[in-house]
């Protein structure tokens, strides 16, 4: 709500003039089962708006915007609001299986004695709750958490620890930056407690972090060798995104100024265990289905998912094997140079609330696009399950 607000209000058209809400959110609460209705509601966007909530993993806020992308191509909307939101913070404690059963036997015992049988049964164990978020964070398939598919594509593609850690000390450090000359002054909003604190900045940033600093931290997830750490991954936080989209009819009645224009999109899928691959199978296609190389594209949103997964992408579009084998092309895709990609830091420094980060990758490429004098761009993630979606878009 907090940022959807301040958005509404700078329009020259009232919150029900839109045709539809759209909202990504991977980790629903019980409380709010379809959230893209509940915050239409809020928002005052009235009870005949239709709204309804995406799920694709980390992707989630870029499906939003494919969705009402698509939607209003089609003829059949003019004016959408998509999002992408998480509350992180709200995962819930969840038990064990063992002592699920456990409950269910007591609750379902109608005499004394069976209460009494049920009881005995009782163990120590079933009162260690799980944190949902670490399920959530472990591919049911391969049985690896994210922070292992990571390091597995470090591994096959030569990520040292050393090159993880300078990644995230200069996304720290491009962040800072970006914070300090106000980047985000017109992207993002004040958050407000309920006790009336103010949050005006996202409080990740470690704009002292150095190589040299993070290697003192172990590795996460697979010591004592591992190259994902605390310091070279996304954090793991709260966030929310919006952004209007609009048909060429909708820009003309309502005199809105267009930042950019969404020229195609793409979603691709590969084997779980390397899901951080995820970008580079979903924008080659794209670039080949409009005859466009990585060097065509001025800016690059790669989400910081972790640092070895950025960087293993980047090498994997150098690797003629595996673009050959991969990829169906002739040979290695190019380089990325580091100034065309994630320019003003990332995840590992803004965090990634997985819900609202594709949202807000595509957001701020648009605005960065715009601040540099860029024509073209492309935001693009890899998605937990083994997945990746990708956007082309062109400054208007």
């Amino acid at each position: 709500m907090q940022c959807g607000r301040p958005l509404l209000l700078r329009q020259p058209f009232a919150p029900d003039a839109f045709d539809l809400v759209i909202l990504g959110c991977v980790n629903v609460i019980a409380d709010e089962m379809n959230p893209a209705r509940v915050a239409a509601l809020r928002l005052g966007m009235g009870e005949a708006m239709t709204a309804f909530t995406v799920q694709i993993n980390c992707g989630s806020g870029m499906q939003s915007i494919d969705t009402g992308y698509r939607t209003i191509r089609d003829g059949a909307a003019d004016l959408i609001l998509a999002g992408g939101a998480e509350a992180l913070s709200h995962a819930p404690l969840v038990f064990s299986r063992g002592a699920v059963n456990w409950y269910a036997r007591l609750f379902g015992a109608r005499t004394l004695g069976a209460r009494l049988s049920v009881l005995l049964g009782l163990r120590p164990a079933f009162f260690k709750p799980v944190v949902g978020l670490e399920r959530g964070l472990t591919d049911p398939i391969t049985d690896l958490n994210m922070g292992q598919t990571a390091e597995l594509v470090g591994h096959l593609f030569h990520v040292t620890r050393r090159d993880a850690d300078e990644y995230a000390a200069e996304s720290q450090r491009r962040l800072a930056a970006a914070q300090h000359d106000g980047f985000f002054a017109d992207e993002i909003e004040p958050a407000f407690a309920r006790d009336g604190t103010v949050y005006d900045h996202d409080d990740g940033v470690r704009p002292d972090s150095t190589a040299e600093s993070l290697a003192k931290l172990k590795p996460a997830f697979e010591r004592p060798w591992g190259k994902v750490t605390a310091g070279n991954s996304s954090q793991i936080t709260d966030g929310a995104s919006w952004v209007i989209l609009a048909s060429e009819d909708a820009v003309t009645r309502h005199k809105l100024t267009p930042k950019a224009v969404i020229v195609d999109s793409e979603w691709a899928a590969l084997d779980p265990s390397v899901m951080g691959l995820g970008p580079v199978y979903c924008s080659t296609p794209l670039l080949r289905r409009h005859q466009l190389t990585l060097d065509d594209v001025e800016l690059w949103e790669l989400n910081e998912a972790f640092a070895a997964q950025v960087l293993g992408c980047l090498a994997a579009w150098q690797d003629d094997e595996f673009c050959r084998d991969a990829l169906g092309l002739a040979g290695a895709a190019g380089r990325i140079p580091r100034e065309r990609l994630n320019v003003d830091g990332g995840a590992i420094g803004v965090g990634h609330p997985v819900g609202a980060s594709g949202n807000r990758i595509v957001l701020h490429l648009v605005n960065a696009m715009k601040r540099l004098g860029k024509k073209r761009g492309i935001a693009t993630e890899c998605i937990g399950g083994g997945q990746g979606g990708a956007m082309l878009i062109e400054a208007v």
